[in-house]
């Protein structure tokens, strides 16, 4: 039961990713910046735990490429994100934390992590050399859609445990 709860979750933030890309993003040099990912990634993170929100982000970013509103920027740029942030969860339930604050790590893994990843392994295979000299450039503009995203995805899971929906409401 357990299981199919998380597939639909899955799939709803899947769904909510992909319907609000159009119109939540900027450009910036050979990426496109996304709040609503990190906004998932924080949400799925904290409900779903890291395996999933990885696969969800995964499959945002995999969508967002295939309708050309997404660039293969959105892999290293989504991923690390949603593992930190699930991994976060985990600590901060074990040590007594409130969980929900783990949605707020969501920038270390996709400014530190992703960005890393996308200026010094992503940029070189697909030829746009022109990131290789501007890590911190590409921090600052990833930080500038993660940092809201992270916040807002902060601020719906407080709106949805006063609903009941959890973590734990969910099994995990």
């Amino acid at each position: 039961m357990r299981w199919i709860r998380s597939a639909a979750l899955a799939s709803l933030l899947v769904a909510v990713g992909v319907v609000i890309a159009p119109f939540l993003w900027f450009p910036f040099m050979a990426t496109k910046a996304y709040p609503g990912q990190h906004m998932i990634n924080a949400i799925a993170g904290v409900l779903l735990g890291p395996t999933w929100a990885s696969l969800i982000a995964f499959a945002i970013g995999l969508i967002r490429i295939m309708l050309n509103i997404g660039t293969i920027y959105s892999i290293p740029g989504g991923i690390p994100g949603a593992i930190v942030v699930g991994l976060s969860a985990r600590m901060f339930r074990k040590i007594g934390l409130k969980f929900e604050l783990a949605a707020l790590t969501e920038p270390i893994g996709t400014i530190f992590i992703g960005a890393t990843l996308a200026v010094y392994v992503f940029a070189p295979q697909l030829g746009h050399g022109e990131m290789i000299g501007a890590l911190i450039p590409i921090y600052v503009a990833w930080a500038s859609s993660c940092i809201p995203g992270s916040i807002l995805g902060f601020l719906i899971l407080e709106a949805l445990k006063h609903v009941g929906i959890t973590a734990e409401s969910l099994g995990h």
